[in-house]
């Protein structure tokens, strides 16, 4: 399961005149603002998409659009996720500070492919004691049941977290995780695909259709 919530994009202007500065050709450029929305002219999206033809060294305009977003998603996607170390940044909700400042509930993970017998195993199982050692944690302060929590906690466990990333680096995870067999791959580039302008994120390089 993921959720991407609270899309920005930024920086598009920047980008734009970076991308004509090779040339002097500033004066070609024709894309505004409208409604605070950027609105990419004729001339502009030529050149933009001639040079992601060309490759991701001449297209390094792309690393100056910048995508925010709130996700969503379990642990083992997020292990996965943060080998995308340059070009991103996030931050979490604290799992160390914040793991006992709640009852757990079946929305704090992702179960949506649990059989029957599996989901009723997590529930009076892990679940069940998650709490149990939560609620001894409230009542003693004793840290030996925080530490039930924090090495029992299941990699199902959602956390939320606010990202940053550009146009390039999307580019690279669509092209390596959209045929990925985790769902919340499928999902991310779904959203990727409905960005501003995402053919300049999703086409291939080289690609003169």
């Amino acid at each position: 399961m993921i959720t991407i919530e609270r899309t920005e994009t930024a920086g598009w202007e920047a980008a734009i005149r970076g991308m004509r500065n090779p040339m002097n050709s500033w004066d070609k450029s024709d894309s505004g603002v409208l409604d605070d929305d950027i609105v990419i002219g004729h001339n502009d999206l030529a050149l933009m998409t001639k040079l992601v033809n060309s490759g991701s060294d001449h297209s390094k305009f792309k690393r100056m659009i910048i995508v925010t977003a709130d996700i969503t998603a379990p642990l083992y996607w997020w292990k996965e996720f943060d080998t995308y170390k340059v070009g991103t940044v996030a931050n979490s909700c604290s799992t160390m500070h914040r793991i006992h400042k709640q009852e757990f509930t079946l929305e704090d993970f992702s179960t949506e492919h649990l059989t029957k017998d599996s989901l009723e195993i997590f529930q009076y199982q892990i679940f069940f004691w998650l709490n149990y050692c939560r609620e001894r944690f409230l009542e003693t302060n004793d840290k030996t049941w925080w530490w039930q929590m924090i090495q029992i906690l299941p990699s199902s466990y959602n956390q939320k977290r606010t990202v940053l990333m550009n146009y390039e680096v999307l580019s690279n995870i669509y092209r390596a995780r959209k045929d990925h067999k985790l769902d919340e791959w499928h999902d991310l580039c779904r959203w990727i695909s409905s960005l501003p302008y995402s053919d300049l994120i999703t086409r291939k390089e080289n690609d003169n259709d």
